[in-house]
């Protein structure tokens, strides 16, 4: 049986020396006009911000300098990651390689791949999507019916993924496949490969989205070629491995600011004239915010202390994007305002925007049901 676990963070002062240098740089591209934080978010593609920052150090930081890393702590990259995303910083276009599909292929991937890759990551020039999610099995990754046969020299690929982020526009994809016939084990027989986009019988389909945006696709494999040494890890390792990695993937402060520049200008809206009721509805919004930041700051020391706080992970994005999911419609009640993508204000841009894609925020990286499934579980109850 297992509990919860979160203990404090104290941020040693070069933390915050690198927070005020990361505030500075930030504040000159808003000066700019190169950021409009309203319109941004961690799915906001811009590869030119991308590679502005690799050449300052902040994509792969904690890797070894090796593979272009930075060598760097995990609480040195959690307050980068907090500063970009509260500033509305394009960061989407490095977001995946550098939050897990870097860690994974350092964690597990071959000294090719690792040489190959890495350093393009960490230079702003190379992107990754998720391949998990498949048709018609939701977010239960062990349905995955994607499958790969050995062949000379690699594997062919054959199946396909959905909801896969930025497939239309990213370098790999790192698929999770069967690579044996499931059994009564469902989770055995995974396997982790990195896919190039650019490869024969790899198509990527469009999956718009309600405002007609296309963020989402479908990733069709036909006997699609991955060679040996783009396989992650060991043959039959992938559950685990995904396991490990949705931890990175579900504990940052990307699972609670999503919404973060629409509760900005509500707090903006209401400062001057906001009543009892209003008051205490932006405070009670302002507590779990900095309840969340603790918990996920907490996980961010676990990982630099080489822990699997999976757990801790689940909780953080459960709690964290029910209250992103909460933020809009709160604003909707306190603030007389028009939602539109094209009213020219920003309010309304960013509330308009909140609207439509708050929804997906309680379904990506695990869906409520499956991550209280694995807190019941964790804790022993069922």
């Amino acid at each position: 049986m297992h509990s919860f676990r979160f203990d404090p963070v104290n941020l040693p002062p070069e933390v915050d020396r690198l927070r005020q240098e990361v505030r500075e740089f930030l504040a000159d591209q808003l000066s700019s006009g190169l950021i409009t934080p309203h319109r941004n978010s961690w799915g906001s593609f811009d590869p030119d911000f991308s590679r502005e920052c690799g050449r300052r150090g902040y994509i792969g930081m904690r890797w070894p300098k090796q593979y272009g890393g930075h060598e760097r702590t995990a609480l040195e990259r959690y307050v980068v990651t907090e500063e970009m995303l509260a500033a509305g910083a394009p960061v989407g276009a490095h977001w995946v390689a550098d939050r897990q599909s870097g860690n994974n292929i350092l964690a597990h991937g071959s000294e090719q791949a690792r040489q190959a890759i890495l350093p393009e990551i960490t230079a702003g020039r190379c992107f990754f999507s998720i391949g998990m999610s498949e048709p018609n099995s939701g977010s239960d990754l062990a349905a995955a019916s994607t499958r790969a046969k050995r062949v000379e020299g690699g594997w062919r690929i054959t199946g396909s993924k959905v909801w896969t982020s930025g497939a239309h526009r990213n370098h790999y994809l790192i698929a999770l496949v069967r690579t044996a016939p499931r059994g009564e084990d469902r989770h055995a027989g995974l396997t982790q490969f990195i896919v190039d986009m650019n490869t024969d019988g790899v198509t990527t389909r469009p999956i718009y989205n309600l405002y007609g945006g296309h963020d989402f696709n479908e990733v069709i494999f036909d006997e699609a070629f991955v060679p040996d040494h783009m396989m992650i890890g060991k043959e039959g390792d992938g559950w685990r491995m995904v396991t490990g990695e949705l931890a990175f993937e579900r504990s940052g402060p990307d699972r609670f600011l999503s919404t973060f520049q629409l509760l900005r200008q509500l707090i903006d809206k209401l400062q001057e004239y906001a009543d009892k009721h209003e008051r205490i509805a932006l405070g009670r919004l302002l507590s779990h915010l900095t309840t969340l930041r603790i918990m996920s700051l907490s996980v961010a020391g676990m990982l630099e202390r080489g822990d699997s706080p999976n757990l801790e992970a689940a909780l953080v994005k459960d709690i964290g994007t029910a209250f992103e999911q909460e933020i809009p419609e709160i604003a909707r009640l306190l603030v007389d305002a028009e939602p539109s993508l094209s009213h020219g204000q920003p309010f309304n841009e960013s509330l308009a925007r909140a609207i439509l894609t708050a929804p997906s925020f309680t379904i990506r990286g695990g869906t409520r049901e499956i991550l209280r499934g694995i807190i019941a579980k964790g804790l022993g109850l069922r």
